[in-house]
């Protein structure tokens, strides 16, 4: 009978341990939840120096745009990115992922409208395209995300009218030159390379000789797949844009991102880094991004950010 009572007393203390380490988890998950909700809307604006101008131009204050993903009721992200007028840059370029909800297109256009009086470019990314969905977020542990099954549909195409009519230029697969305080920026973009959409047209062809004159070479991309990188880098791009990896989103302190939802190595899922690919170097900017699916709406050591980057000139 001793026996039997002592081993019962060691099943409820066992019980009793199992309790408290669940009920410590729960609250540990509970609190880290707690916190990424409230980062999500602690906006950011990371400051990048970049001596890439041709000698006797510049500075040139670059506004760099990723993944808001916006949805209807976002209150304090409308007011944060309309502020953003007053940084008043000399170009804003925008890597896609705007939308995060059918109704969207709308309340993001008016909140950007301010930004839409100074230049700008523009790509898509797939969820421009495509509502999110639902999912499990260890599934991005497994490799990158890929299209769900029968998605509903953005008005991707009043999204790109939009823009258009604000005066920013559609870089889809295209490419195009913009003088900016004098310089000329040959621009060079593509579709969403997530999706495999990506076509190359090359950079802009003008007057003959006109090579020989100052310019510079930009190339916009939403995902930064490594093959994408390679190419612009090869091509003799000067600068490389792109987003879609959220910064990792969920991040470890002293760590960084677990996850780049691409082929990018997750130490360069956000920052300025130099690309290097068949002996040439490229900077490339992998913006960090300003919103979270819907369906995940944290982010944790790793806040919302819009990048300004002032271009000065080569040493």
């Amino acid at each position: 009978m001793a026996a039997t009572n002592v081993l019962a007393g060691r099943v409820r203390s066992i019980g009793r341990g199992f309790a408290v380490t669940a009920a410590a988890g729960a609250f540990t998950g509970a609190a880290a939840a707690g916190y990424g909700l409230w980062e999500k809307n602690q906006f950011v604006l990371r400051e990048e120096t970049l001596p890439i101008l041709p000698a006797g131009f510049g500075p040139i204050r670059v506004l760099h745009l990723s993944d808001i993903h916006f949805v209807p009721g976002q209150d304090r992200k409308a007011a944060w990115l309309s502020s953003l007028a007053e940084l008043e840059p000399d170009l804003v370029v925008n890597t896609g992922d705007n939308l995060s909800h059918v109704k969207a297109v709308e309340p993001l256009l008016e909140s950007l409208r301010p930004l839409m009086k100074f230049p700008g470019v523009f790509v898509p990314g797939s969820n421009d395209y495509f509502a999110p969905r639902l999912k499990n977020p260890a599934s991005y542990f497994l490799g990158p995300s890929k299209k769900p099954k029968d998605p509903a549909k953005l008005d991707w195409p009043r999204l790109r009218a939009g823009f258009g009519m604000g005066g920013w230029v559609d870089l889809t697969n295209r490419c195009q030159s913009l003088i900016i305080r004098g310089l000329r920026f040959d621009f060079s973009g593509v579709d969403d390379p997530h999706l495999g959409l990506e076509r190359y047209a090359g950079w802009p062809r003008g007057t003959t000789g006109q090579d020989s004159r100052p310019h510079l070479r930009v190339a916009v991309i939403h995902a930064p797949y490594q093959r994408v990188l390679d190419h612009f880098t090869g091509d003799a791009a000067d600068l490389l844009l792109a987003g879609h990896t959220h910064g990792g989103q969920i991040c470890v302190p002293g760590f960084g991102a677990l996850v780049a939802n691409c082929d990018l190595p997750t130490w360069r899922a956000k920052g300025l880094h130099d690309w290097e690919s068949k002996g040439r170097t490229t900077p490339v900017n992998v913006s960090g991004g300003i919103g979270t699916s819907r369906f995940a709406p944290v982010r944790i050591a790793c806040k919302p950010e819009a990048v300004l980057l002032t271009l000065t000139p080569r040493p």
